[in-house]
């Protein structure tokens, strides 16, 4: 009786494990490309014929090889970057698997060209149709050329598989912009069918990115910026206005590999905070450089997956960056008219519209009449119509963000009044309310719009958050405390949030069977309205964790701030609305209310005088 379970023949094993590192031309592109930057080259060029099922060829001017290393490369398990575990444990260079050479030899007409910078004369290795080995001496240029001919041309069901030629070199392309992108010292160049594609010249990221996006990319774009002992951070990230509805523009590159991590990704995102709508993905070209030893990159073999030692820190860290660049820059969206017929005219945003750091002269402006002396405003004045300030600090500051990995300290906090510290009876240029709805404003560069709701609304979640933080209680007493009979539902929701809503300054009773007693309440209600709102609150909250699964802290302080900010329809002073835009520029985004939706606006002199045919 015969054995069932057999040893496979090598060349059928070789041809399986090929599958696994060449899937298809670009998956062959970006091991060569990997190989030529971990050369040491200064230039890379790459040919493509057919969208590589023809022929694929890279060329670099790296060190070479010798003629014993070319023999030996294509053969399984064979690498110069690593030779032990611990060589393992902290990978340096792009490739490391010893597996891409041999795995194109199987399924391809592999031919390598060498030289070494100190050497006379090169070699030439070849594999023919046979699979026989063929080796030759030449004088070739100082690098080395892999050439690949014929690509799955012994395993023609993978041959099959693949797709149109232009789907499949717009793959090539990505790849060899990704490589591009992440090593702009090194000058690349693309063919395609023997034509001239694209051409890098070596210089620096800002130059790489204006080469493969648009020369005017880095006005849509905001540095980042961070350096820590454990690891840096720095690249860029896209304006608000350069969101897309689909994925496949974030970049990220760890230690100058291209790398994806659904982590690092979300924390971009959630950095992005209220910016983000539902399918939104924002533009971005992160550079993490760490330690080796505290990432993992041998996860699969196209070595694009990682795992982090301390991914829960590398995220909060990743997160405070973010949202530390995005506060350097004025992101209020600067709108201009479509041209298109009245009854479909909407705003479109500008989204290439330059912004510099620290910028915030482009936002309402309190002059003053006479004396340059200011004075605070009364304890009255403050109370109209907010009761308590928010203790944030101004937009334009710049925060050190905290080392993710050391020693937690205890921080003071910090109760700032200096930026309300403006005379009500300053001048104003202009600011009116549009329908007791909208706040219009007059800027330096055009008209500013607020919406009054939205942006009490983002003051008061900020208020809402910091109070959940503090977790110092203050409550306004009611003379006479209000008796309400809930439904079962809603009473149980408000036990559950009970806690929460105590910390934001709400004294709730529990008395008999589904009956509560308000007795005080947060000083930014109404009188007269502490059921009405309590109940609007337990009804969002129930809302948003049934639709939208928030996390339970920002849960709570996107329902407080919806209900308790004024309304659309409100009257306000001359001296609330300026206290409004006050304190909503003292948020950390004063550009989108916590629910997403924008807060403010700006119309350009500019647009004005096109739409009223002014020429000067």
């Amino acid at each position: 009786m015969s054995n069932k379970i057999q040893i496979l023949p090598e060349n059928l094993a070789n041809k399986i494990a090929a599958g696994e590192v060449i899937q298809r031309p670009e998956s062959a592109v970006k091991e060569l490309l990997e190989n030529a930057i971990d050369a040491e080259a200064t230039r890379i060029e790459v040919l493509i014929k057919r969208a590589g099922k023809a022929l694929i060829q890279v060329y670099d001017d790296g060190i070479g090889m010798s003629e014993e290393d070319v023999v030996v490369s294509i053969q399984k398990h064979a690498t110069s970057k690593i030779s032990t575990y611990e060589d393992l444990e902290a990978i340096k260079t792009l490739g490391f698997r010893g597996e891409a050479l041999s795995s194109m030899a199987a399924v391809t007409q592999l031919e390598i060209r060498t030289e070494r910078r100190e050497d006379e004369i090169g070699t030439l290795v070849r594999i023919d149709e046979s699979g026989s080995l063929v080796k030759e001496k030449g004088s070739f240029a100082k690098g080395t050329c892999v050439s690949l001919k014929n690509l799955f041309y012994n395993t023609p069901a993978r041959r099959n598989f693949l797709k149109t030629d232009a789907t499949e070199l717009k793959h090539i392309i990505d790849t060899f912009n990704k490589a591009s992108l992440g090593h702009p010292k090194i000058h690349f160049k693309f063919y395609n069918d023997d034509d001239l594609i694209f051409d890098y010249p070596a210089g620096t990221l800002e130059n790489r990115i204006e080469s493969i996006f648009a020369a005017n990319m880095l006005d849509a774009l905001i540095p980042v910026e961070e350096k820590t002992d454990y690891l840096d951070v720095h690249g860029f990230i896209g304006k608000p206005s350069l969101l897309k509805k689909s994925k496949g523009e974030q970049y990220l590159f760890l230690n100058s590999r291209y790398v994806i991590s659904k982590q690092i990704n979300h924390a971009v995102f959630s950095a992005f905070e209220n910016f983000l709508e539902k399918g939104d993905y924002p533009f971005f070209i992160l550079f993490i450089d760490i330690d080796p030893h505290h990432v993992d990159v041998n996860v699969h073999p196209s070595k694009l997956e990682v795992r982090f030692e301390n991914e829960k820190e590398i995220y909060t860290f990743v997160v405070a960056v973010i949202k530390k660049s995005l506060g350097l820059y004025d992101l209020v969206p600067n709108m201009s008219f479509s041209d298109s017929p009245v009854q479909t005219e909407k705003l479109e945003q500008i989204t290439f519209s330059k912004t510099e750091k620290d910028d915030f002269s482009d936002r309402p402006s309190f002059k003053e009449k006479g004396s340059s002396a200011r004075t605070n405003f009364s304890d009255k004045e403050i109370d109209l119509l907010f009761s308590s300030l928010p203790d944030i600090e101004t937009q334009g500051k710049s925060e050190p963000i905290d080392h993710p990995f050391q020693e937690t300290r205890q921080r003071e906090i910090v109760h700032t009044d200096a930026k309300y510290t403006r005379d009500l009876s300053e001048e104003f240029p202009f600011i009116i309310q549009l329908h007791n709805k909208y706040i219009l404003s007059q800027i330096k560069t055009g008209l500013m719009i607020i919406d009054q709701h939205v942006a009490h609304e983002r003051i008061l979640y900020e208020k809402a958050l910091k109070r959940l933080d503090a977790d110092l209680p203050f409550s306004q007493q009611l003379l006479f405390p209000k008796t309400i009979e809930l439904d079962p539902g809603r009473y149980q929701v408000l036990k559950e949030i009970n806690t929460l809503l105590n910390k934001l300054g709400f004294d709730i009773k529990y008395s008999g069977k589904n009956t509560i007693v308000i007795v005080g309440v947060t000083d930014d209600i109404i009188a007269g309205s502490e059921e009405k709102v309590l109940l609007e609150i337990i009804d969002e909250y129930t809302d948003n964790q049934r639709e939208k699964t928030l996390e339970e802290r920002d849960n709570i302080a996107k329902s407080y701030s919806c209900h308790t900010a004024i309304k659309s329809g409100d009257k306000l002073s001359e001296r609330e609305m300026r206290l409004l835009i006050d304190q909503l520029f003292a948020t950390s985004m004063p550009y989108v209310c916590p629910h997403g939706r924008p807060i403010v606006i700006k119309i350009s002199l500019d647009e004005f005088d096109r739409r009223f045919g002014r020429t000067s």
